[in-house]
C-alpha cells in the first residue's frame, strides 16, 4: 500500500456532499487548478470539496531523465505505442485511496467526481473507467485514454453511465486532438457518454472551456 498522496483542498461550503479529485499534468504540481475553482460557476451545486493532490517524484525518460512530479513516465513522442503501464497502475492505486478516504469522510462514490489535465487526464479515464462503484462523473481535460486496448477488458460496469466530458484544443503541440479524438471514438463505440468539446488553444484552459465545465458541472451535480 502506497502511503497517501499529500493534496491541497478547498471547500466551497461548510460540510461538503460532493468532492472533486483534480489530478494536475506533467512537472505540474496540486496548485496549479487551483485558481480555477473561484472561476467557475457553481451556483446551485452542492458542497463541494476540490482535492488537489500531488503527483509523486520520479524521472522522466523523455525529459531526459529529469526529475519532476509526474503520474507515470512518458518514454517517448509516441505516447500511443510506448506506455509506462506499471507507473499508470501505481497512480491508479493512489487514486482509487483518494476516493476511499472520501467515502471514509461521508462522500458517496456517485458524488465523487474525477477530474484531470493532461497526464491527470489519463489518470482520470485510467482510473474512473475501471472504478468498481459508479462515480458522479469524468471530467477529462486535454489528455487520452492511455492503455486503450485494455479498457473494453477491465471497464467496471459500475460507470458504463458515468457522464464523461472530453475537451482539446485544435492547436495543441503535447497532446494532438487527433489523439482525444482516437480516445473520444473509443468511448463512445463502448457505449460511454461523451460531452466533446474543442477549442481553439494549445495545450492549455480557455475562459470558454471554464464556463463549460461550469455548466457540465451544475447539469451533473443536479442530476
Amino acid at each position: 500500500m502506497n502511503p497517501l498522496l499529500d493534496t491541497i483542498e478547498l471547500e466551497s461550503s461548510p460540510n461538503p456532499t460532493v468532492s472533486i479529485i483534480w489530478m494536475h499534468g506533467l512537472g505540474a504540481d496540486g496548485n496549479d487548478f487551483v485558481p480555477i475553482v473561484n472561476e467557475l460557476d457553481l451556483s446551485g451545486c452542492p458542497g463541494i470539496r476540490f482535492v488537489f493532490p500531488n503527483a509523486p517524484t520520479m524521472p522522466v525518460t523523455i525529459n531526459g531523465g529529469y526529475v519532476m512530479r509526474a503520474w507515470y513516465d512518458i518514454l517517448g513522442t509516441d505516447i500511443a505505442r510506448r506506455e509506462d503501464e506499471n507507473g499508470l497502475r501505481a497512480s491508479q492505486a493512489s487514486i482509487e485511496q483518494l476516493i476511499e478516504r472520501e467515502k471514509s469522510r461521508g462522500i458517496p462514490a456517485n458524488r465523487i467526481i474525477l477530474a484531470g489535465f493532461s497526464q491527470g487526464c489519463a489518470m482520470t479515464l485510467q482510473t474512473g473507467l475501471r472504478y468498481p462503484e459508479k462515480l458522479a462523473g469524468l471530467l477529462c481535460l486535454s489528455g487520452y485514454v492511455p492503455l486503450h486496448d485494455a479498457v473494453a477488458a477491465e471497464r467496471s460496469p459500475a460507470n458504463q453511465d458515468v457522464p464523461v466530458y472530453l475537451a482539446h484544443g485544435r492547436g495543441d503541440p503535447v497532446i494532438q486532438i487527433q489523439r482525444a479524438e482516437q480516445s473520444r471514438d473509443l468511448l463512445v463505440s463502448m457505449g460511454y457518454k461523451v460531452e466533446w468539446h474543442e477549442y481553439m488553444m494549445q495545450h492549455s484552459v480557455c475562459q470558454e472551456e471554464i464556463d463549460d465545465i461550469g455548466a457540465w458541472l451544475r447539469r451533473v451535480l443536479a442530476a
